[in-house]
């Protein structure tokens, strides 16, 4: 009897111990079936071979950008102050809501900001203030497109001057090089998880050869080498964009060279363009690959804050758009969303106090007589 008493012993803790886990543990396998959707699920089928579900993981971005930082001399001498130097802040100031309200924000730095060391100069041939760099990134600006037509107009020490600055205050950049090790590293920005690769090209620098054996200083779009650029950088990033400098001056419609150009671009890789150089505002278009990729292109994003004094050259816009990526089993997908441009306008008192402010704002104050809504209608023309 004793020698049975010890065999049925362990059985009835054994029994125990499985009417316990399913008792008191089940409830927690269960709610981890709910958290991976899993629930309900019929055979093994539905796990990985680890045992684990195959789980889906959606992160966002909101990305904005602005055209032309292009500063005329009557724009950097009202920025002076007392001691010498220079402070854009209460310029830009009015319109940094709007900008930190993004999570990534890109600039076109139109005049080489290579700083007074080197002498400040204005049109035809600009140099700016270092410090508006550091201002842009003050207010909320990531990353600056250097690639124009006035990147060469102070030279390769203009090109190095600026880049020393943006090095020391951690602003990045691209478009113009100081090295061909510079050229080759890729600008690939992580944004809450999604990986940013960023170019930026230009037309032409109004003439001024690239000086020979520094080819590499200024990304041209006259380039046999763009597309395959571009598809080298889109294996590495999750979304790619390219600036580009292009269009005709003045003129409120893209022409077919930024057409054929856009498309030349997302059909190598490109999900986002950027243009300016027009000064003022064009549309936003949806373009697609051959694979029916959606891409989205804004031609041109007019003036952010400059001197000139044309007609629509006072009006720019923050380009906004939300890029959603989703990953699941290893597999991503990239979708873009809500393309927009909210309208700003430079205002000043007969080139005193430079702000830059909303459109609607200046609008409703009389200081111009085209309305926010007229121009979103413009630059949405193309996306119906």
């Amino acid at each position: 009897m004793k020698r049975t008493a010890y065999v049925l012993i362990p059985f009835v803790f054994t029994a125990a111990a499985v009417i316990l886990f399913f008792t008191f543990l089940q409830p927690e396998e269960t709610a981890y079936a709910d958290e991976l959707g899993l629930r309900g699920a019929e055979t093994p089928a539905d796990l990985s071979r680890s045992g684990e579900a195959a789980r889906t993981f959606v992160t966002e971005a909101s990305i904005g950008a602005v055209g032309d930082v292009l500063l005329h001399a009557r724009v950097y001498d009202d920025a002076e102050t007392e001691d010498g130097g220079y402070d854009f802040l209460s310029m830009l100031e009015p319109i940094e809501p709007y900008i930190q309200e993004l999570d990534f924000v890109m600039a076109n730095q139109e005049s080489m900001p290579g700083g007074t060391d080197i002498g400040l100069s204005t049109y035809p041939l600009f140099n700016s203030p270092r410090q508006i760099a550091t201002d842009l990134q003050t207010v909320g600006f990531d990353f600056l497109s250097l690639a124009n037509n006035h990147s060469l107009d102070a030279g390769l020490e203009g090109i190095y001057s600026s880049i020393d600055h943006l090095n020391e205050i951690g602003m990045d950049y691209t478009g113009i090089f100081e090295s061909e090790e510079d050229r080759a590293t890729d600008r690939i920005i992580d944004v809450n998880g999604i990986d940013f690769g960023i170019v930026s090209y230009t037309y032409g620098t109004n003439g001024i050869p690239i000086p020979q054996g520094h080819e590499y200083s200024v990304s041209l779009l006259d380039n046999p080498e763009l597309p395959d650029e571009i598809a080298a950088l889109r294996e590495k990033s999750d979304v790619v964009i390219v600036h580009a400098h292009w269009g005709d001056e003045y003129v409120l419609m893209p022409n077919a060279e930024q057409q054929r150009m856009a498309q030349v671009m997302v059909d190598a890789g490109a999900d986002i363009i950027i243009g300016h150089h027009p000064h003022v505002l064009q549309p936003i278009e949806w373009l697609e690959d051959e694979d029916g990729r959606e891409a989205i292109v804004y031609y041109s994003l007019g003036n952010f804050l400059s001197g000139q004094v044309f007609e629509y050259t006072d009006i720019g816009g923050i380009a906004r758009l939300n890029v959603q990526k989703t990953v699941t089993a290893g597999e991503t997908e990239i979708k873009l969303s809500e393309p927009n441009i909210l309208p700003t306008f430079v205002h000043h008192n007969d080139h005193d106090d430079y702000r830059v402010i909303l459109l609607e704002d200046a609008y409703e104050k009389g200081y111009i007589d085209k309305s926010a809504e007229k121009m979103i209608n413009h630059t949405e023309q193309l996306l119906e």
